[in-house]
């Protein structure tokens, strides 16, 4: 801990400003959490309470062995991570996710920043950039920042902020669901943290109730662009249900909607065409989402259309899909190495905001941000992250992945240096989850125990644990070279 106190202020409430303010303020600095709401609403969000989930209230895997995400949720909570703790307190059952009751969780973030001593939070807007007078400053406003703040990065930088949309799925009252077309079951019956197995609630569809299904959502009335919005883009992680069905007839079956690893315990020997899965939303299991289906279909189209599904035909819903713009910058150009603006260093960017996308790699963003401020303030260095690691490889995305190594899909015997040293190739930055496309390559395959290359699942199992075993060596050595001697010894 450190023996200076200072202050450092953050913009944002939500899951990376929330983190950002826990780690500062578990250094021994002063934390100032600016969160707008309730004085000011916005487009997605219905309460006040701190790190509040707007869309699923799905973590995603929780495997931190085979699954990029999973390794991920390991990282934070070896680093302390205030977002994973609570989420680990509230989770719901979800085969192999990390899923949570959504009002319990954000109320245990809120209690445990209330309650601490080095936490100040201010209910108020903080109209456009923060004053300089406040000195370090992380900006975590998330992917609806408030316009007054999104014209002055815009008047600093001289550059336009990119968007997208972003779409929310329904949620639905358990007791109106009919389990005697429904039942419950995880996929190949993988059982996940607090789960058993059989997690989900399934709803199957036949071809005909299948093609119906797609035709509807096809022609059904959406929602209506503003004429600044027209031209934005969406997140292919977060596609509406009705633009991957626009995408052609088969998309859902090969997406939110496939089949594969249930089996109908109310007819076993009929396979479904599709199946929609509905996964636990709160601990008292009254309330479950669609998952996948985000939606742009007006609220009176989704009440009928959703209600053509097996199962759902009197569904109750107690919260209709939506749709809201999110904002991100260009930041490879605009964010150095630490995540600090350029142009003017005292201000830092965490959370979606940056280019990141997801409940976790938002709240990762915010650690990260955290602790760099706390290293500067403290006068000190904080070495890179290795980007061998989950949270080194988001950085490194974030910081300059608009600049990609030229790397076959399956490198064979090429050296991981001969692969770095590739030509690159430019892209334009975009949103994006954590994935093991954002590590470096291994030095060498994964091999059987003759030393024969392996094929197929085998070898993709293999190269993921050798992924994630060397991500947590190379953490444990950066934890090692980092700590302050002082927080080491206790």
């Amino acid at each position: 801990m450190s023996s200076s106190r200072n202050t450092i202020h953050v913009v944002g409430g939500g899951l990376a400003g929330s983190e950002s303010a826990w780690q500062i303020a578990e250094a021994g600095h002063h934390a100032v959490l600016h969160e707008m709401r309730p004085v000011r609403g916005t487009e997605a969000h219905h309460g006040e309470g701190l790190a509040e989930l707007v869309c699923s209230n799905s973590f995603r895997s929780d495997d931190p062995n085979g699954n990029a995400v999973g390794l991920l949720h390991q990282e934070m909570r070896t680093l302390g991570s205030l977002i994973l703790r609570a989420a680990d307190r509230h989770q719901v059952p979800a085969g192999g996710a990390l899923a949570v009751d959504r009002d319990g969780f954000s109320a245990a973030v809120t209690a445990a920043l209330e309650a601490h001593p080095n936490v100040t939070i201010v209910r108020e807007e903080v109209a456009g950039l923060p004053p300089e007078a406040w000195g370090p400053c992380i900006v975590a406003t998330g992917p609806l920042t408030a316009p007054s703040l999104a014209e002055g990065i815009r008047a600093i930088t001289g550059a336009d902020a990119l968007a997208f949309f972003d779409a929310i799925a329904p949620i639905v009252h358990r007791d109106s669901i009919d389990m005697d077309k429904a039942w419950f079951q995880s996929r190949y019956d993988k059982v996940g943290p607090g789960g058993t197995g059989a997690d989900y609630i399934n709803c199957p569809m036949d071809r005909a109730q299948y093609e119906a299904f797609i035709q509807a959502l096809v022609d059904g009335e959406k929602i209506g662009f503003k004429e600044w919005e027209a031209s934005t883009p969406y997140f292919d992680g977060c596609l509406p249900i009705e633009v991957m069905a626009e995408r052609g007839a088969e998309t859902l079956r090969h997406g939110p909607m496939k089949p594969v690893g249930l089996t109908n315990p109310h007819d076993p020997q009929v396979k479904a065409c599709a199946i929609v899965q509905l996964r636990q939303d709160n601990a008292l299991g009254t309330l479950y989402n669609m998952v996948g289906f985000q939606t742009k279909l007006t609220y009176s189209e989704q009440v009928r259309v959703f209600r053509t599904i097996p199962g759902l035909e009197n569904a109750e819903f107690a919260r209709l899909g939506g749709l809201h713009r999110n904002t991100y910058l260009d930041s490879p150009r605009l964010l150095d190495a630490t995540l600090r603006l350029k142009v003017r260093p005292s201000l830092r960017f965490a959370g979606q905001i940056t280019g990141c996308e997801g409940y976790v790699e938002s709240a990762a963003i915010g650690l990260m941000a955290g602790r760099f401020a706390v290293a500067e303030a403290e006068g000190r260095a904080l070495e890179p992250l290795p980007q061998t690691t989950a949270l080194g490889a988001l950085i490194a995305h974030i910081t300059g992945g608009h600049i990609l190594d030229d790397v076959p899909e399956e490198p064979g015997e090429e050296t991981a240096e001969a692969l770095v040293k590739a030509p690159a190739k430019p892209r334009s930055f975009q949103p994006m989850n954590v994935n093991f496309g954002l590590f470096p390559p291994l030095a060498a395959m994964p091999r059987n125990e003759t030393g024969k290359r392996l094929r197929g699942p085998e070898k993709a199992m293999l190269k993921r644990q050798a992924l994630t075993d060397r991500a947590r060596a190379d953490l444990s050595a950066w934890i090692a070279g980092t700590v302050p001697q002082a927080a080491a010894a206790e």
